[in-house]
């Protein structure tokens, strides 16, 4: 296992059980590394039945990985040493395998639809659940209808979401998925503390008809609470009264008194629980405004959705598990190919923000050094995760999936119905979603491309051989790229829950393989620690002596230079 970590540190399997499984699946590729998918399939006529997969509605297709029914053993093999299907079932249970907080991980008991308890600590904490959902159940009801009325009494027609990370982009993500089925007031999100952000989402509303839904747990994130001032004083500038902000905002949070102490009634606060990871937090009541730009019951869909994959999670063999496969084919590149990243790529303008929650979901979840005990791991954990929609992807980056000397593993997504009428378009994109993975697998050989030069003449009738081999040698391509094809019946709120389950099950996987605690994200602390230091400093223009390194410091006055708090040019 050649290669080493960020730090030098060289790489290593991981201990234990894992250990031999891990290096039999280093023997198995160094045996199969250059067998040719395409003869794969060449003289298995099977290949595709076996190695596609349905779940709730969704084709998943794994036929086009470089992989045999011996990889596939051998992965699910490392899957039962890691203890992926012990540590699955803990989950199921309630029991805080989110070992450095101490708590549980169920965000599974939000979108639960089976009468059976869900135990957090031994209490069933499913009368909670269903009691937050009848809340937002009658609150977005009521939005929809004109009967929650603003303080001029107006009726609500543009909400905004003031929130960050979890509670901003689950919610943004489903929003833009699922806006065929916009049938409530316009919804907004807002996020980044840059002041441009609420600026721009303010500037073209009015006051008497906008409600916020402020997004924290705690009632103390510096970004959303200083965006929630921000939008608070615009209100009550317009309304000239602060008991205009009783009827304009709603809190999705579990502090009553910070919460009241901003003026909202504490009988529109909608909590959720720190057994909530932010990231899959979606299902609970961070997926209000969801609710409000498409109706409850379609909400209710996106649940139902993904506890269709919630439970074949917890109940398919591995071998036949597909988030498992899923994310077990992302260690076997990553870990055995040397991938560095994860490219998703849905061929549905619709799923734009997808790659974006993907990316949070799994680098925020698995970009971790230590193991779940708090030690140094010796092996590559989380790949970078990124993409964004066909087809203006083929016209940017597909060249480098293509031809680059990367490896990039790749999920291609497309609906097989349109949500929309132009059904010549929807042709072209189904194939060219078709076209890439095939191209991907097949590849060129120059002797290929030569051939085709030659039939077509595109050569030149007086091109030299030189020239020629030039020529085909950039039009020849290796092939064997991998990629994962997702085929939704059509992009529902039922599919799009079932999709996102199946891909958060995923990474669970991955995780657990890894040994790391996929449920917190102390990466994210440091950075904010600093800058809640750093604002007083920014302000004065001047650093505190001694407080920084040299290069934070020269920073920090040259801004303050820039910004004309302090003397110099």
């Amino acid at each position: 296992m050649a290669g080493s970590l960020a730090d030098g540190t060289p790489l290593a399997p991981p201990p234990g059980a894992r250990a031999g499984a891990w290096r039999a699946l280093e023997e198995h590729r160094r045996r199969i590394e250059r067998v040719r998918v395409a003869e794969l399939f060449a003289g298995d006529p099977g290949r595709f039945e076996r190695l596609s997969f349905e779940v709730a509605g969704l084709l998943v297709d794994l036929s086009k990985h470089r992989v045999t029914d011996e990889t596939l053993e051998l992965l699910t093999a490392l899957a039962r040493a890691a203890g992926v299907e012990a540590l699955r079932d803990a989950m199921f249970a309630g029991a805080p395998i989110n070992l450095s907080e101490g708590r549980a991980v169920m965000h599974v008991a939000l979108r639960n639809r089976s009468a059976r308890p869900m135990l957090v600590d031994g209490q069933d904490v499913m009368p909670q659940v269903r009691a937050v959902l009848e809340q937002m159940r009658r609150f977005s009801d009521a939005v929809r209808a004109g009967e929650w009325r603003g303080f001029t009494g107006e009726r609500v027609t543009d909400v905004i979401n003031i929130g960050i990370g979890g509670s901003h982009l689950g919610p943004q993500m489903a929003v833009r998925a699922l806006r065929p089925y916009a049938d409530g007031p316009r919804v907004r999100f807002v996020s980044n503390v840059d002041g441009a952000a609420i600026h721009d989402a303010l500037r073209d509303l009015d006051p008497a008809t906008t409600l916020f839904l402020i997004a924290s747990k705690t009632f103390t994130t510096l970004e959303t609470m200083t965006n929630a001032r921000t939008a608070r004083a615009w209100l009550v500038a317009a309304l000239g009264d602060e008991a205009a902000v009783a009827r304009h905002f709603v809190a999705l949070s579990t502090d009553l008194e910070a919460v009241s102490a901003f003026g909202i009634d504490p009988a529109n606060a909608f909590a959720f629980w720190d057994w909530v990871g932010g990231r899959y937090s979606l299902w609970s009541a961070i997926g209000l405004p969801v609710a409000l730009a498409v109706g409850f019951e379609r909400f209710e869909d996106l649940l139902e959705g993904a506890h269709a994959v919630d439970e074949h999670f917890r109940s398919a063999p591995l071998a036949r598990n597909v988030p498992v496969l899923m994310g077990l084919l992302n260690v076997w590149y990553g870990n055995f190919f040397g991938a560095e990243t994860w490219a998703v790529l849905p061929y549905d303008e619709s799923l734009a923000l997808l790659p974006a929650y993907l990316q949070q979901a799994s680098m925020e979840s698995n970009g971790k050094r230590v193991t779940r005990e708090g030690e140094p791991v010796t092996w590559h954990t989380g790949p970078i995760v990124w993409g964004q929609p066909g087809t203006d992807g083929q016209h940017a980056f597909f060249q480098l999936l293509h031809q680059g000397t990367r490896l990039v593993p790749a999920d291609f997504l497309v609906a097989a119905r349109p949500q929309h009428p132009l059904t010549e378009h929807h042709d072209i994109l189904v194939a060219n979603f078709l076209a890439q993975t095939e191209a991907l697998m097949t590849g060129r050989t120059p002797a290929e491309a030569r051939a085709r030069l030659a039939a077509t003449g595109a050569g030149g009738a007086t091109a030299d051989a030189e020239r020629l081999e030039r020529l085909a040698a950039a039009k020849s391509f290796p092939g064997d790229r991998p990629t994962t094809s997702i085929v939704l019946p059509q992009l529902t709120p039922r599919a799009l829950g079932s999709l996102l389950a199946l891909y958060e099950h995923a990474i669970f996987t991955q995780g657990a393989v890894w040994d790391v605690n996929s449920f917190d994200q102390m990466g994210v602390e440091l950075g904010k620690e600093l800058a809640a230091a750093l604002v007083d400093e920014v302000r004065r223009g001047v650093p505190d002596e001694g407080a920084h390194d040299a290069s934070t410091s020269g920073l920090l006055a040259a801004i303050g230079r820039m910004r004309g708090l302090t003397g110099g040019s």
